[in-house]
């Protein structure tokens, strides 16, 4: 996640005895040994646990109802601890879906479902207020074109298509994720002139080819999306209209348009339940090996003889964004910073991301 840090700042004293060498001191430190085995026999396995069971019991991406509840529980929790404790707002833009529609039409038809059902086993799946899946700070669009198959979509797979005499220009491409941050994948789809880019989870990288799916094991099921942002980091981190500054509710802001981290095509995730369609619809050549996924299909790089439709509408509003800060001064040296923080928003419940970091930075 881009936003939403919360940063625990720790005054420690570091009293050092010349007895043993330890990795990051100039001198033994015995008793920076007996103090981190002190800590670590203070840390509780069953504290961390009822802090990811509280902490992604409901939907909380960033501004939500769920997300402000979070910021109160873990302020609470600090102020609790002894921590001088404060909560510093910022104003940043965060785009949500309003529309997100994929189909295809010619001689076979087919629209994305587009959705994760909710499972018996995951008493929090199906919640309302939950986002739907989604790529943040894709560009909006409704384009129409040919479909291109790109493999993991990094600037190699652009060469391969080259050579093999495919363009992807006024095309949509569809992406596997891996072997690159997904914010690459339209970047370079962009680049190479598609006005348009899907990416899936091969189930070869990310599901059944990996081992039992969810929610009798960890692989994503044939349903699951991988939600994230695709903003150009790379250009520069932070919220794309303020480059350089806080995004204070008075700071100066760019026009979207002229923002040089933002897509200028649209991007949507899809689950590979909803790609297979997709992909058996391309002719054109046999993929190489290295570019095959485990779906039970002859992979084809394309272009399609159907037309792919994809529609994308945000709703680009700038919402609040709260910081949690926590700090405790040492005795010792209180002008020196050991500085911890973990993000608290999340897509839609975010157990693992970021809570399970989150939980383990609060115990």
């Amino acid at each position: 996640m881009l936003f939403s840090i919360l940063s625990v700042v720790i005054f420690l004293p570091m009293s050092m005895a010349q007895t043993k060498s330890v990795a990051g001191f100039r001198t033994t430190a015995a008793a920076q040994l007996q103090a981190e085995k002190q800590f670590d026999e203070l840390l509780q396995a069953k504290n961390i646990d009822q802090l990811i069971k509280d902490l992604s019991a409901q939907p909380h991406h960033l501004a939500s109802p769920g997300d402000d509840a979070n910021v109160q529980y873990i302020a609470d929790k600090f102020k609790s601890w002894g921590f001088e404790t404060s909560i510093e707002t910022f104003h940043v833009l965060f785009p949500t879906p309003v529309t997100r529609l994929l189909e295809m039409n010619g001689s076979k038809n087919f629209t994305a479902a587009l959705k994760e059902p909710a499972l018996k086993e995951d008493a929090t799946s199906g919640q309302s207020g939950q986002l739907p899946s989604y790529n943040c700070y894709s560009a909006d669009g409704d384009v129409t074109a040919e479909l291109v198959f790109v493999n993991y979509g990094v600037p190699a797979d652009y060469e391969l298509l080259e050579r093999m005499g495919v363009s992807v220009k006024g095309k949509i491409v569809i992406a596997k994720y891996g072997r690159s941050w997904r914010g690459i994948k339209p970047k370079v789809a962009q680049e190479h002139g598609a006005i348009g880019c899907i990416i899936y989870n091969d189930p070869k990288e990310d599901g059944f080819y990996q081992g039992d799916e969810y929610p009798k094991g960890a692989a994503k099921p044939a349903h699951g999306v991988q939600r994230g942002s695709v903003l150009d980091m790379p250009v520069y981190p932070g919220d794309p209209l303020t480059p350089g500054t806080a995004s204070t509710k008075e700071a100066a802001r760019l026009d979207r348009k002229d923002a040089p981290s933002l897509l200028k095509i649209p991007v949507l995730p899809i689950a590979w339940a909803d790609a297979k369609p997709l992909l058996e619809s391309l002719e054109g050549q046999v993929v190489p090996e290295s570019w095959r996924g485990a779906l039970p299909i002859t992979y084809h790089v394309g272009p399609s003889k159907n037309k792919v439709h994809l529609k994308l509408v945000f709703d680009w509003k700038i919402v609040p964004v709260k910081n949690i800060i926590a700090q405790i001064k040492g005795s010792v040296f209180p002008d020196e910073w050991v500085i911890r923080g973990n993000h608290h928003d999340a897509w839609v419940n975010g157990a693992a991301d970021p809570v399970s970091g989150l939980a383990a930075l609060m115990e």
